[in-house]
C-alpha cells in the first residue's frame, strides 16, 4: 500500500511540474490533476482486468501484474488452484464410492424426494431390468410395476424389506428379490436390493429335509411297531410270522440304508478333497456299474428276460481305452452306479438305457447315462439334485430310492472337479452326464491292466458311499 500512495504522489509530482514550468500555479493544478486522472485510469484498467478473470477463473488466462493488483491476482490464482485441486480429490472421491457401490454383490439405488431415479449401480439395473443412462429422472413407481411393491413404497413402512420376483424368473428358474427403502436426507430414499434366490431355496430344502426325514424314519418305525405287536399279542402260524419278520426286516434295510446316506453325505461335506495320488481304472468302474444295472433290472423284473431292459455300455476295448482317473474308488464307483440305477429303476420295463465314456475336445471325459423313461419336467429340473426331492413321491418311493442317490452323486461329482449336467423331456427319456476334467483322467498302463482283478475284488469291497 505505500508504494502503490509514493507512486501515486510521484504522478502527481511529475505532472505538477510539468505544469508549472508551462502555465505557472495554474498549470501545476491542472497537471498534477491530469496526472492523479492518469493514474487512476491505469490503475482502474488494471482491476478491471483482474476481475475479467475472475469472472471466468482461466488459470492460463491469469493476468500477470505488480503491485496491489498483481497481488491479489496471485492469491486469487492461488485460491483458485486450491479449489480445483479440492474438487478433483472430491471427484475422485466420490468416484471411488461410486465404483464401490458399482461392485457391491447388492443392488443400490438414489431416489430423490418424489421417488425418481437419481443413480443405481449395475446390479440394481439386472435386477429391475433398468438401465441407468435412459432411465435416470423416471419414476420408480412406473418401472416397478408389482402390486406388493407399489403397496409398500406408498404405505411408507420401511422398517421391513419386501420380496419381489426377479425380472428373469421362470418357473424352472425362479428369482427372487429382497427389497428394502431407507429415508435419508430431505426425503430421499436409498433402495438396496438383494438376490434372495439361494436363500429362499436353502430355506426350503431345510424344512423339506426335516420333514422327508421324519417321514422317511417315521413310516418303516411304524410298520415295525404294528408287526411287533402283531406277534406279541396273536398267535401266528409259523408261515406267518416267517411272512411278518421278513417284511420287518425290509423295513429295517430301508432304515439302515437311509442313514447309511445320511452318513455317506456328511462324511462327503466333511471329509477333505480327494488327491491325485489314487488312481481307479474306468474299465472297472464301467464293468461293476453294468453287473449293477443287469442285477437291478432282473429284480424289478423278476426274472422275466422278455420284460428286463435293453442296457448298453462300452465294450471292452473301448473301457480299457478309457484309461484311469484320479479319485477315491468307493465314492465314484457310488456316484456313477447311482446314476445307472436311477435309469433302472425309472425306465419301463424293455426299454433301453445306453451308459458311455466319451472323450472332450479339452483332454476330459464324459460319463453319460441316457434313459427311455418318462423324463422329467422343466420346473423340477433344479431342484433334482437336492436332499429328498422327489418329483413324484409315490412313484420314488415305490422303487425303494431314499431321495439321497442325486445330491450324493452332486457331492462327489464337485469333489472331483466334476460338473454334473441333466437334461430332460417329458415323453422322450432323460439325460444325466459327468463332465471329468483332463486334470484326473490318464492313459492306461500296462502293469494297472494286468492288475485289473486285484482292482475288480477292491471295487467290490469298498463299501457304498
Amino acid at each position: 500500500m505505500l508504494k502503490r500512495f509514493l507512486f501515486f504522489l510521484l504522478c502527481q509530482g511529475i505532472g505538477g511540474s510539468l505544469g508549472w514550468l508551462e502555465a505557472g500555479s495554474w498549470g501545476a493544478c491542472i497537471g498534477a490533476s491530469l496526472a492523479a486522472w492518469a493514474w487512476f485510469s491505469w490503475d482502474l484498467w488494471r482491476g478491471v482486468r483482474v476481475v475479467n478473470w475472475l469472472r471466468h477463473g482461466d488459470l492460463a488466462q491469469a493476468p500477470r501484474l505488480s503491485g496491489m493488483w498483481g497481488e491479489v491476482a496471485d492469491r486469487a490464482r492461488r485460491l483458485v488452484r486450491q479449489g480445483q485441486a479440492q474438487a478433483r480429490a472430491g471427484d475422485a472421491r466420490l468416484q471411488e464410492i461410486l465404483e464401490a457401490l458399482q461392485a457391491s454383490p447388492n443392488g443400490v439405488m438414489l431416489l430423490d424426494a418424489e421417488g425418481h431415479i437419481e443413480w443405481c449401480n449395475q446390479m440394481a439395473e439386472q435386477h429391475f431390468g433398468i438401465n441407468a443412462e435412459r432411465d435416470r429422472l423416471q419414476s420408480i413407481g412406473n418401472l416397478v410395476r408389482d402390486p406388493e411393491f407399489s403397496a409398500y413404497y406408498a404405505t411408507r413402512n420401511f422398517t421391513h424389506d419386501l420380496v419381489l420376483q426377479g425380472r428373469d424368473s421362470t418357473p424352472s428358474r425362479p428369482v427372487r428379490i429382497s427389497v428394502h427403502l431407507h429415508p435419508y436426507g430431505d426425503g430421499r430414499k436409498l433402495m438396496l436390493s438383494r438376490d434372495v434366490t439361494a436363500l429362499e431355496q436353502a430355506d426350503a430344502m431345510r424344512r423339506d429335509f426335516v420333514a422327508n426325514v421324519s417321514h422317511e424314519i417315521r413310516t418303516p418305525l411304524t410298520v415295525l411297531m404294528g408287526f411287533v405287536e402283531t406277534l406279541q399279542t396273536l398267535q401266528l402260524s409259523s408261515d406267518e410270522q416267517s411272512r411278518y419278520l421278513r417284511m420287518m426286516s425290509q423295513q429295517a434295510e430301508r432304515m439302515q440304508k437311509l442313514v447309511q446316506d445320511l452318513l455317506a453325505l456328511s462324511r462327503l461335506e466333511g471329509s477333505p478333497l480327494p488327491g491325485m495320488h489314487e488312481w481307479v481304472a474306468v474299465a472297472q468302474l464301467l464293468h461293476y456299474c453294468e453287473e449293477e444295472a443287469r442285477a437291478l433290472s432282473a429284480m424289478l423284473n423278476q426274472g422275466d428276460e422278455e420284460r428286463q431292459h435293453q442296457i448298453v455300455f462300452p465294450t471292452s476295448e473301448q473301457a480299457q481305452a478309457a484309461g484311469q482317473i484320479a479319485g477315491i474308488a468307493a465314492e465314484l464307483q457310488s456316484a456313477l452306479v447311482n446314476l445307472v440305477n436311477n435309469a433302472v429303476r425309472y425306465t419301463p420295463p424293455g426299454g433301453r438305457i445306453t451308459v458311455a465314456w466319451d472323450v472332450l475336445r479339452d483332454g476330459g471325459a464324459r460319463f453319460s447315462v441316457t434313459d427311455t423313461g418318462p423324463g422329467i419336467e422343466p420346473e423340477h429340473l433344479p431342484r433334482i439334485t437336492e436332499r429328498f426331492y422327489r418329483v413324484d413321491r409315490s412313484r420314488s418311493r415305490g422303487t425303494g430310492g431314499t431321495g439321497l442317490g442325486l445330491s450324493i452323486v452332486k457331492h462327489v461329482v464337485q469333489r472331483h472337479g466334476a460338473t454334473l449336467h441333466i437334461s430332460s423331456e417329458v415323453g422322450q427319456g432323460s439325460i444325466f452326464s459327468v463332465d471329468f476334467p483332463a486334470a484326473r483322467l490318464r492313459a492306461p498302463e500296462r502293469s494297472e491292466q494286468c492288475a485289473s482283478a486285484g482292482v475288480t475284488d477292491v471295487l467290490r469291497g469298498a463299501s457304498a458311499v
